[in-house]
């Protein structure tokens, strides 16, 4: 049975038609990202801890599968709902699973804190933001070769699902530290909308980052679904959250009687050895909290994807931000996690450094430190921003391990291997 809720304007591709067979362009665009070597990569990315300090820790990998399993699971309750979900009319589960799996491919090494160093450190040249860097990724280099194939003909539902953000970095007043697109991702935004101009009053302020797709929305509330308990789980089992910080904090914090309630039920349950099963079922909660309604847009005659959108419970809103916030107060501001940042800061910006003088500044340039691949790219960029551009994504593409590694053979003279030279 055909699904009404989407149609050819929604499976239309980027970058012309595609191979067609048993599987729907949803289902493409989900394989395709699943045996990409971006995808791969994620195992080896840091979510909170860095990747490979212990094996129960998860993983940008590990997390974008849990956002991917909730994000279906949002779609199957909203099905099960009824109206104005109807047996052929729903919004579609591989569609969503496909963009949880890709929302966070752009991501670089060292999690946030090495978005941060990244984004100080393309400010001249564009900016860095791990959201346009996943739309950057699935368009222009997820299946890039020398051939002159580039990105992964993604249907125009899985780029506008990955899309949380669409006001480009030549948009804002001054320089935006992240929630932009690249200048060059005006195409694809163009692409997104059919060619529909924008209205100006969507312009003002954040409300042009704020229009999303119904997918996105679902992809955008999985993610803090996921993060926002799962954080906590891996933070106790970490040793970072016990019942000693939490309280201190909680004593530094306006506490009403909602979230005190929240803070009785993690103490008992990490006491009674109960965190996972409580907060999977947490996990449930926040997935039967969703509903849909209708709203009005410039997009709604073109697809149903702008006709409708998520509309989750306040108190579960609340829920989520609340653990959110304590993660990040004792978790991401520890000690700990702040050397975390140092080092991303100093292996970052010392690897740029060694990339711009030797392929940029060709007076200098005299050794080839970068794969051949990678430095031919930065040789056929014409400017200065594009050959910033090369360098970024080569940094942004590297695992923690391949760049400690490549870091170590650069500068620690006791460190020389050569078996991994990519």
């Amino acid at each position: 049975m055909a699904n009404r809720f989407y149609n050819a304007f929604d499976s239309e591709t980027l970058g012309g038609e595609r191979k067609t067979d048993y599987r729907s362009a949803f289902q493409i665009d989900r394989d395709r990202i699943i045996h990409a070597q971006a995808f791969r990569k994620l195992q080896s990315k840091t979510q909170v801890f860095l990747s490979g300090e212990y094996d129960f820790y998860r993983t940008r990998l590990t997390h974008s599968m849990e956002v991917a399993q909730i994000g279906r699971s949002i779609c199957h309750f909203l099905r099960s709902q009824g109206g104005p979900m109807e047996a052929d009319f729903y919004i579609d589960g591989d569609l969503v699973e496909a963009v949880c799996l890709a929302h966070d491919l752009g991501h670089p090494p060292f999690g946030h804190s090495g978005e941060r160093t990244l984004q100080e450190l393309m400010t001249p040249w564009g900016g860095f933001e791990g959201n346009a860097q996943t739309l950057h990724l699935l368009t222009e280099t997820i299946y890039e070769n020398e051939a002159g194939v580039r990105g992964m003909q993604a249907t125009r539902a899985l780029l506008d699902g990955v899309l949380k953000y669409k006001k480009l970095f030549s948009e804002f007043a001054r320089p935006p530290q992240n929630h932009f697109l690249y200048g060059p991702q005006a195409a694809v935004r163009t692409f997104v909308f059919g060619g529909v101009p924008i209205p100006v009053e969507l312009h003002a302020g954040d409300r042009l980052n704020a229009f999303k797709s119904v997918e996105c929305q679902i992809m955008d509330w999985a993610d803090d679904a996921a993060y926002s308990l799962n954080d906590i789980v891996d933070g106790v089992k970490a040793g970072f959250l016990t019942p000693d910080r939490i309280e201190a904090w909680a004593s530094g914090e306006a506490i009403g009687a909602e979230q005190q309630r929240l803070l009785d039920q993690l103490f008992n349950a990490i006491r009674g050895d109960r965190l996972e099963n409580v907060f999977s079922a947490k996990i449930g909660g926040f997935i039967t909290a969703c509903r849909l309604r209708e709203r009005s847009s410039f997009m709604g005659d073109l697809t149903n994807r702008y006709r409708f959108e998520l509309v989750v419970a306040p108190e579960a809103e609340r829920e989520a931000q609340f653990f959110k916030k304590m993660a990040n107060d004792i978790i991401f501001e520890s000690p700990q996690l702040q050397q975390m940042e140092h080092k991303a800061r100093r292996v970052l910006f010392d690897l740029w450094d060694s990339c711009w003088r030797n392929y940029v500044e060709k007076e200098s340039r005299v050794i080839n430190i970068l794969p051949p691949r990678v430095g031919r790219l930065i040789e056929a960029e014409v400017t200065p921003a594009g050959k910033a551009r090369q360098i970024c994504d080569w940094l942004a593409g590297l695992t923690d391990g391949m760049i400690v590694r490549t870091y170590r053979r650069l500068f620690d003279p006791e460190f020389g291997s050569i078996r991994d030279l990519s």
